[in-house]
């Protein structure tokens, strides 16, 4: 992956719901699973239209299940992570990582100021 070309936080979600879900990853399921992993609503439509463009990126790969009655006799189409897929998940994982333990690192040093640390006790005395 191009570094000018870094993985949205949309596509995350959608590349975690394709592998998480494995062999059950089709349309509405991938949608339900993005919509559980950002605790909020989502449509159908940003949903395949991600689908879209992960697969042309080259990270996912789909191919259309044979049709059933329960479907109307519509085909159902299936996705799966590739290892290009795993592969920028896996390095948004880690910048998310990163930038977990610099918020941390940065919420110790705010927490941590002599000056301020000796108002408090004074406000306490």
């Amino acid at each position: 992956m191009k570094k000018k070309d870094p993985l949205g936080q949309f596509e995350q979600l959608v590349l975690t719901a394709v592998l998480l879900l494995r062999d059950n990853a089709y349309g509405m399921a991938v949608a339900d699973k993005v919509a559980e992993l950002a605790e909020r609503r989502v449509t159908l439509g940003a949903v395949y239209m991600t689908l879209e463009r992960v697969e042309d990126k080259g990270f996912i790969s789909s191919w259309l299940a044979n049709p059933t009655s329960e479907r109307g006799g519509r085909e159902r189409r299936y996705f799966r992570l590739l290892a290009l897929g795993e592969r920028v998940l896996a390095e948004s994982r880690a910048t998310a990582k990163r930038m977990e333990g610099a918020l941390e690192e940065s919420e110790k040093l705010a927490k941590w100021r002599p000056g301020r640390a000796k108002l408090e006790v004074s406000r306490l005395s």
